[in-house]
């Protein structure tokens, strides 16, 4: 199923094996609502599933915002009780390890605010990409919440313990020149081009062979968590990619000085 329903919070499209997903509250500042935050690991497995798709974006329907972080309207119906709050936050979590788990690599393209959950789904993908307007922070010190362990550790591999003290302290907003600076996001790119260059970074990763893209991804994770050597599986994944047919595409057309033609998606 290839989501098209634009009257939706969140939706996406499949266009050139790239799965766009929109957050589309624009008048809320793309505001994240219970709702959306379920829907969320639904959109990933159907976009891991589909072999059309090597690539997902994340970003909004327009450049007003990312996402200004959860909706906090919610917070007396979802998040006012100890039991309430722990559901809302399992869900959210959920969300959260969808997308950091998913094989296929993730940029989130971000326009104006990246605020608390937003810059929680920002964190938890691959990439960060920026417009000039960007502006981050994580904010729950702002409203008497603990932030989560994933998120902390997703935004510690990024920036280090004392930059990650520092924005979850304050909760205060940096610009997107500073973040690229501490490396919270990886590129800042103009309004009028972030679009076209993310596309094109996309398409990039998507010509490439996908069993070594996922490969390299899965042992990036594993390093992440400690590893610093070849688990049993890792080992095997890496003899695997050595009698692929990606392999001896990319071999064979390295030594014919011509595209490679990768089949494997």
């Amino acid at each position: 199923m290839e989501e098209t329903k634009t009257e939706k919070d969140i939706y996406y499209e499949v266009n050139d094996e790239i799965a766009t997903i929109y957050f589309n509250r624009s008048h809320k500042r793309n505001a994240l609502t219970y709702d959306i935050w379920r829907e969320i690991p639904k959109i990933i497995e159907e976009c891991e599933d589909n072999p059309n798709v090597k690539m997902i974006i994340f970003q909004s329907v327009d450049e007003k915002a990312f996402s200004a972080g959860a909706d906090i309207s919610e917070f007396k119906t979802h998040r006012y009780t100890a039991e309430s709050a722990s559901h809302y936050n399992d869900v959210t979590m959920k969300a959260e390890k969808a997308i950091m788990n998913v094989s296929k690599p993730t940029i989130a393209m971000i326009q104006g605010f990246c605020v608390g959950g937003g810059c929680e789904i920002a964190v938890a993908c691959d990439f960060r990409f920026s417009d000039e307007n960007g502006k981050f922070g994580i904010t729950p010190a702002r409203l008497g919440l603990v932030y989560n362990t994933p998120g902390t550790k997703n935004l510690v591999d990024l920036v280090g313990p004392a930059k990650a003290k520092d924005i979850l302290y304050t909760g205060r907003l940096i610009t997107a020149e500073e973040a690229l600076g501490i490396g919270l996001i990886d590129r800042v790119i103009s309004s009028e081009d972030i679009q076209e260059e993310t596309g094109a970074y996309a398409g990039t990763i998507c010509n490439n062979a996908q069993f070594a893209v996922r490969g390299s991804k899965r042992i990036v994770h594993e390093v992440l968590e400690g590893a610093t050597e070849d688990s049993d599986e890792t080992a095997q994944l890496i003899l695997d990619s050595f009698v692929s047919e990606d392999y001896q595409e990319g071999v064979n057309a390295f030594l014919e000085k011509r595209k490679a033609h990768f089949k494997y998606s």
